[in-house]
This record gives structure tokens, C-alpha cells and sequence, in this order.
């Protein structure tokens, strides 16, 4: 057998070593064939019954998680549920059943490609990567016509079972996490798809965008799943076999070693104290962030509470789940970051469905475009800081004016409150994101009016280097050590001395090992990443001494050259 590698999107770190399962889809399984008139009525008749049998089906999954405490994964199961009752999916191929003369899985299929070629017209990547759940729901309405059975994959040793599909539900992954298969990789998703966000909760290698993966696999292939590269390994040699085991092997050595350091006080060799938070998207993760005795919440994510849902939540509702996040952290700090999203279907709608791209009405954008929606927020966000240290960061500032607004809409909210004698802490700090290049570039202006700034790196970087970050011709022009870039960073972590504000970095760039020295080195001292990331940051904050990367660091911010950056990049991690 020949041996070959496929590249894609790594999503959750580690080695996996096994034999591939390749998962039908029942999109390629479609052809178009004619039904005679009379017997139109009962293929729509078919087609609804299909409808029917997978919206039960849907339900039912949603009550299991919801009696297994999975609560949270409950929205994705909604999403599905309201894709299925949308006209498009619910009405129109019944037309093109009537239309065309055509059986009930062409008429499902032409009317997907049509919305497909919609969704490839948008800017968004989080609108855009929403055409995933449309072809999912799709594909279940179609396997129920093909007459396939549910698949139920049993296996003696699932650790060694990697899965192969075109693409994962949400509803399918869900139902995976009572197993433990090896890894997972698909042709379809991104790192914002809702695949990616549970492949991340499994803590299982996980690849996405491998294009083609389906056809160059087949079942019982020998894999490696190298889920820190993204890179699959099909059919490997035995020296290559060899070596990847011996890789996996250090990878389960090294996470058993850290888990010694867990409960270690996180100071450098200088004895300089480092604030290590967590970046969260539901309460369900601070079951990790404890694991990995984190310092606090440094990122809460709350588009996540608004997305893949029909209504969006209200005040109470979102004052509950702020509530239950603050109170489970105790006294230690809980960042809820406003609505950062022009993404959200349901907001997209009330702005006559435009394009909202990484440029457009989006984050504190549109929050103050939304002045109603904004509030209910901010109010729900001050209720619960009476029960914790909860601060508020707004997103995406890219001028003072834009500030000077959020603040006013705060004092508002908080009167609100005062008015109908409702308890928060009016001293609540509020800090804002840098990750529009004209705010880092006037970082000290923001430093005086802010409690404190987050660098977002990941937009900082895009915005910075020009570069649309979901678009793979250009992709590989991402690059988070670009001078500029760190020239912007260390602009903000110096505005942030000069006016005594903490300044963290909420980015990628946090979580990246590689780079912890030379962050450190540029006076960063409060990093917030996933949690799975914290004991391998902690690990090289132990190990490093404050006046020796300084040292390096300067030099690192006086290069231009890429190559002569990331040479010095290896000296400072020696």
C-alpha cells in the first residue's frame, strides 16, 4: 500500500494511532428519478412522513442530553429543529416534488444546492458556517427516505476506531461522547463550526477541511491522526508507524507530567507571579478551567448563548447563566465579554438579512445599533456581579466615541437597576478588546479611559495583515509574528504600564507555548487560553528567567525579517 499525508484544520491536539470508519453520507447516494402524476401526492406524502420521523428523532435526543445533564449541547438539537421547520427545507421541495415530477430526495437535494450557493455568497464565517447544519439536516431527512438505519458503530476497542466522514451533526457528536473512539476527521468545517466547538468538549484528536478525505479513505485504512499539525497520515510505513507511536507515546508521558505542576503556584524563575485565565464558551467548561486549577475566567464568550437558537435569550435567562459561571468561580475575576457577533441568524434578520463580514455591523457595532438588545444584556451581566468578581469587556472598540457610547448605556443599565432597587456592584471594572490596529496604535488613549484592555490577537492579526483568516487561498499569509504585529502588542502592554491597567492576551497567540517566553519577555503577565492549554503555558513560565528573555524579546521586536524572528524565536525557547 502507498502511504500519503492530507492536510486540514486541526481542532483538538494529540496523536491518535488506529483504523479508519468511514460514515455514509447519504448526499452522494442521490438520483433523480421520475414519478408519474398520479402518484405526485403520495411522494409528497413521503417526504413529509420523513420530516416527521426525524424531527421525533431530534427530540428524543434532546431529552436524553437534557437527562444527562448535557443541557448546554441542547441548542445545537434546536438549530436542527428549526432548519427542519423552515419553509425552505419544509415547503419547497414539496413544490419541486410537484414542479418537477421528481422523487423526494432530488427535489431535498436541488433545493439544498440552491441555499448552499447562498450561504457560499456570505462574508460572515459564522453565518457562513451555519450551510453545515442546512446539509445535515438535510442528510438525516434523506436517510430516513433511503430507508437507512440508524447507524450504531460497536466496536471492542473504540480508543483504536478513527471516524471518517464528510461531515459531523451535531446531533451525531453528541451521541459520541458516550464512547471513546480514537479521533475524528471530516472533509466539511472550519474552526468556528459547531463540529469543531463539540470536537473540542470529546478532547479527542480532531482534524476538519480535509478535502476529498472520504475518497482517499477506505474502511480499514491505517491512520495517524496528528491533531497539533492537522495532518492525517494514510497507510503509514512501518518507520513512520514507529516514529508516531514513539511521538504519541512523549504526548501521553508529557500530559501526565503536567497534571504534577497542576497545583504548583505559576511564577517565573525571577519569582514574578503569572496570572493564567481561561477562555470559555459555556458553564460547563469551568469543570476544566478547575481541573487545570485556573486563576479565573479571562474570556467568557457569550455569542455562544445567542447563537443556534430561534428567540434570543432574555434577561433572566442570560442573569442565571452569569450567575451560575461567577458563583461556581468563587472570588476569582469572571470576563464576560458583550454579544461579540453580526453573525447570529435571528439578530442577522432584524438587519434586513445584510452580509455582516469581519468589517461590517458586528460586535460593539452592532450592540449599539441595538441599544435594546445591548441593555438586556448589560443589565442581566450587573444583576449577577452581586454575586462575584464579574467584568465587563466590550469587543471590536475601534474608536473613543464607540467607548464613550458602551459607557453611557452602561450607566443607564445601572440606574435601571438602582431605580427598581436591584443589588450589583457599581464599581463593576470595564475593559475593552484591542484588536482593531488603530486602537492598538493609540493604546494609551484607550489605557486612561478603560480598567483594563484585552489584546485579541486572533482579529488583531487579521485586521492588521489584511488577510480574511476562513480563506484558505490566503491562509498561509497569517502569521501571528509578523513585526507589525508584535510591534502592536507590545505598543498596547506598554500603554497599559504607563497608565497602571492590567493587559491580557485572550488570543491564540495565549495559548501557544512557543510563544510564552516572548510575551513574558514583553512584560505580558496575565495570559487567558482554553483551558487544555494552561499546563503547557505554565510549564514554560516556570522555566523562564525574566532578565534573559527580556533581553531576547527586545531583539525579537527590533527584526524585520521573518526568518531572522523566527530563529530568534528558537533562542528564546532554549
Amino acid at each position: 500500500m502507498v502511504s500519503f499525508n492530507i492536510h486540514g484544520v486541526p481542532v483538538s491536539n494529540g496523536i491518535a494511532i488506529g483504523t479508519s470508519h468511514l460514515i455514509s453520507n447519504a448526499l452522494l447516494e442521490v438520483v433523480r428519478y421520475d414519478i408519474k402524476t398520479k402518484k405526485i401526492d403520495f411522494e409528497v406524502k413521503r417526504f413529509k412522513k420523513a420530516l416527521l420521523t426525524v424531527k421525533n428523532e431530534l427530540i428524543r435526543i434532546k431529552k436524553r442530553l437534557l437527562l444527562d445533564s448535557n443541557s448546554q449541547f441542547a441548542p445545537f438539537i434546536d438549530t436542527h429543529l428549526m432548519l427542519l421547520s423552515d419553509s425552505n427545507i419544509s415547503d419547497e421541495p414539496a413544490q419541486t416534488i410537484k414542479d418537477e415530477k421528481c422523487n423526494a430526495e432530488w427535489a431535498i437535494k436541488i433545493q439544498l444546492d440552491l441555499i448552499i450557493d447562498k450561504f457560499n455568497q456570505i462574508e460572515d464565517p459564522y453565518i457562513k458556517e451555519r450551510k453545515h447544519d442546512v446539509v445535515q439536516v438535510a442528510e438525516r431527512v434523506i436517510k430516513v427516505l433511503l430507508g437507512h438505519k440508524k447507524q450504531k458503530i460497536n466496536f471492542k476497542n473504540e480508543s483504536s476506531v478513527i471516524l471518517v466522514a464528510q461531515d459531523i451533526s451535531p446531533a451525531d457528536t453528541l451521541q459520541f461522547k458516550n464512547h471513546k473512539y480514537g479521533a475524528f476527521i471530516t472533509e466539511m468545517g472550519g474552526a468556528n463550526s459547531h463540529t469543531a466547538i463539540l470536537a473540542r468538549s470529546l478532547n479527542i484528536p480532531s482534524i476538519v477541511a480535509l478535502k476529498n478525505a472520504k475518497k482517499l479513505i477506505k474502511n480499514n485504512d491505517t491512520l495517524i491522526v496528528d491533531g497539533n499539525q492537522g495532518i492525517v497520515i494514510i497507510n503509514p510505513s512501518s518507520a513512520i508507524l514507529e516514529e508516531y507511536q514513539y511521538k504519541q507515546n512523549l504526548w501521553e508521558i508529557e500530559q501526565k507530567k503536567l497534571i504534577k505542576i497542576r497545583n504548583i503556584k505559576c511564577k517565573t524563575l525571577g519569582n514574578q507571579t503569572i496570572t493564567l485565565l481561561a477562555n470559555i464558551e459555556v458553564p460547563e467548561d469551568i469543570k476544566s478551567v478547575k481541573e487545570n486549577n485556573g486563576d479565573g475566567i479571562g474570556l467568557f464568550r457569550t455569542e455562544f448563548l445567542f447563537m443556534n437558537r430561534s428567540s434570543l435569550p432574555d434577561e433572566e435567562e442570560q442573569f442565571n447563566i452569569y450567575k451560575s459561571v461567577t458563583k461556581s468561580m468563587g472570588k476569582l475575576p469572571v470576563v464576560i465579554r458583550t454579544l461579540d457577533s453580526g453573525a447570529d441568524k435571528n439578530i442577522a434578520a432584524d438587519n434586513n438579512n445584510k452580509n455582516n463580514s469581519a468589517l461590517g455591523l458586528r460586535a460593539i457595532r452592532l450592540c449599539l445599533s441595538e441599544p435594546h438588545l445591548f441593555t438586556t444584556q448589560l443589565k442581566a451581566i450587573l444583576r449577577a456581579s452581586a454575586f462575584g468578581n464579574i467584568r465587563i469587556l466590550i469587543p471590536m472598540l475601534s474608536s473613543l466615541q464607540e467607548l464613550r457610547q458602551t459607557k453611557m448605556l452602561i450607566e443607564r443599565a445601572k440606574q435601571s437597576l438602582k431605580n427598581s432597587k436591584i443589588k450589583f456592584n457599581n464599581k463593576i471594572l470595564v475593559g475593552g478588546m484591542i484588536e482593531v490596529p488603530a486602537v492598538a496604535i493609540n493604546a494609551d488613549m484607550f489605557a486612561n479611559e478603560l480598567d483594563f484592555l484585552s489584546i485579541g490577537t486572533n482579529d488583531l492579526v487579521q485586521y492588521t495583515l489584511a488577510i480574511d483568516r476562513t480563506d484558505d487561498s490566503v491562509s498561509h499569509l497569517y502569521n501571528s509574528l509578523h513585526s507589525a504585529v508584535l510591534r502592536l502588542i507590545d505598543n498596547t502592554i506598554k500603554a497599559g504600564m504607563k497608565y497602571n491597567k492590567e493587559v491580557s492576551i485572550c488570543g491564540e497567540m495565549a495559548g501557544d507555548p512557543k510563544l510564552t517566553k516572548l510575551l513574558l519577555g514583553m512584560g505580558l503577565t496575565n495570559f487567558s487560553m482554553h483551558p487544555t492549554s494552561m499546563l503547557t503555558v505554565k510549564k514554560q513560565v516556570l522555566s523562564s528567567d525574566p532578565k534573559k528573555i527580556k533581553i531576547k524579546a527586545n531583539k525579537i521586536l527590533r527584526s524585520i525579517e521573518p526568518d531572522n524572528i523566527e530563529s530568534l524565536i528558537q533562542d528564546i525557547n532554549k
